[in-house]
C-alpha cells in the first residue's frame, strides 16, 4: 500500500464537492473512503447507491472529472 498523501486527498474532496450539489438534486451523494497510489475509492450514498445508472454516473461524471482536474489520479474505484 502506498503512502496517502493529504494534499492530493483534500484536492480530490475539493473536487468532489463540486460535483456534490449535481448528486443531491436527485436524491444521492459521493463519499471518499480512501486514496491511495492515485486510486480514489468512492461510496455512492443514497439514491445514487441503487441507481441503475451508477456506474454511468461513476465513471462519467465523477472519474471523468478527477481524471480532467487532477492529473495524479489514475482511476476511480467504487466501494460498496
Amino acid at each position: 500500500m502506498g503512502k496517502v498523501n493529504q494534499d492530493e486527498q483534500r484536492e480530490i474532496e475539493r473536487t468532489l464537492d463540486k460535483l456534490r450539489p449535481y448528486l443531491l438534486k436527485d436524491g444521492g451523494n459521493c463519499e471518499l473512503v480512501g486514496y491511495t497510489d492515485g486510486i480514489v475509492e468512492i461510496r455512492l450514498l443514497g439514491a445514487c447507491a441503487t441507481c441503475p445508472s451508477s456506474d454511468f454516473t461513476l465513471t462519467a461524471s465523477i472519474e471523468q472529472r478527477l481524471l480532467d482536474t487532477l492529473p495524479y489520479i489514475k482511476g476511480v474505484k467504487q466501494v460498496f
